[in-house]
């Protein structure tokens, strides 16, 4: 499907962005163009790829116009663009609602009026049940891109959504790991909050699974494994030889869930089980009020949620399976100081 295609990703010089080139460069596909306002990270991609398939854009999804620019000619997106940092959004939560919400709306904006054939957009599971400015501005997300794939022609849009990244920068991982080498005690929020255990390699699969089956409007859910914090932290002190490490509960930080929702109870009601994944078709009913305040759905109040705390559980075997996985984490046990993805 990629042959010859120009593929765009917006915030490209992010971790999603580097998987995605890892798995395309050397295939077949025609043009993949980077979008995103980091100049010092394009070129050091740039310099690190140095490949003739690879273009460079520079601009923001606020800004309409160089939106335009970079997706002329395009025949894919992946929309990876966003503020994701909880604590920032926090702080800043208008800016999340000029990239998370309006960038979305400019890069749909000219997708449609350009016919790119296909759009995947990237959500996260703090999208369900939003607690916090990230959550419900990536879930305002969300809701632009099914409303906009009503009208969208023959521009098919879909939206991925997929729980934390492990060992992508920012997240838990790391900082574990830093606290182990720093003989500093490892700080954990809650013993039995859980979390999905992702990788960046399952990101990369659930977009392009839903680029190959999606119809407009659908949401895509790759089923996950889940783990308590104290499983993930006896198997990094295991894998790092200090099973003996101090821990130290400082409790739930502001915005923190006890454990993540991929799937709402109202979209487990209509959600297709596709073996590893699950698909939630959008709501085609029209805008007649009624439908929405007169009349109810039974299979809604028989539904449950798909959640952290109620799909697989790893345990610390798992987890340190799963982990040995990483990149990062194959240099962490072989004692070099690497780092986690950007």
């Amino acid at each position: 499907m990629f042959k010859n295609k120009t593929l765009l990703i917006t915030g490209g010089t992010g971790s999603f962005g580097k998987a995605v080139l890892r798995r395309f460069l050397d295939s077949d596909i025609g043009e993949i163009r980077i979008f995103s306002r980091d100049e010092k990270k394009q070129d050091d991609m740039r310099k690190m790829y140095n490949n003739p398939k690879l273009k460079f854009y520079i601009g923001d999804v606020r800004d309409i116009e160089s939106v335009r620019s970079v997706v002329k000619g395009v025949d894919y997106i992946f929309h990876a663009a966003a503020l994701k940092q909880v604590p920032s959004c926090e702080f800043y939560p208008l800016q999340a609602v000029k990239t998370n919400i309006l960038g979305t709306e400019n890069v749909l904006e000219a997708a449609t009026t350009m016919n790119v054939d296909r759009v995947i957009c990237l959500s996260t599971d703090k999208a369900v049940y939003p607690i916090n400015a990230m959550g419900i501005s990536k879930a305002m997300m969300e809701k632009v891109a099914v409303a906009k794939s009503r009208e969208s022609g023959s521009t098919k849009i879909c939206v991925t959504r997929y729980g934390n990244v492990m060992a992508s920068r920012g997240s838990v991982i790391p900082l574990f790991v830093e606290q182990i080498r720093n003989q500093q005690a490892l700080t954990i929020t809650d013993p039995e909050m859980t979390r999905f255990m992702m990788t960046l390699d399952d990101a990369v699969d659930l977009v392009l699974y839903a680029f190959e089956h999606g119809k407009s409007g659908d949401i895509f859910v790759q089923k996950a494994p889940a783990a308590t914090i104290t499983t993930l932290t006896k198997a990094l002190t295991d894998l790092m030889e200090k099973p003996d490490h101090e821990v130290a509960i400082i409790g739930t930080r502001h915005g923190e869930k006890l454990y993540e929702a991929l799937l709402s109870r109202e979209e487990m009601a209509a959600a297709q089980d596709l073996d590893g994944y699950f698909r939630v078709p959008p709501d085609l009913r029209d805008l007649n009020y009624g439908k929405f305040i007169d009349q109810g759905e039974e299979q809604i109040s028989e539904a449950v949620d798909y959640n952290s705390h109620n799909t697989t559980r790893l345990d610390i075997s798992g987890t340190k399976a799963l982990l040995m996985k990483l990149e990062f984490m194959q240099g962490i046990v072989r004692g070099e100081n690497i780092k986690a993805e950007e």
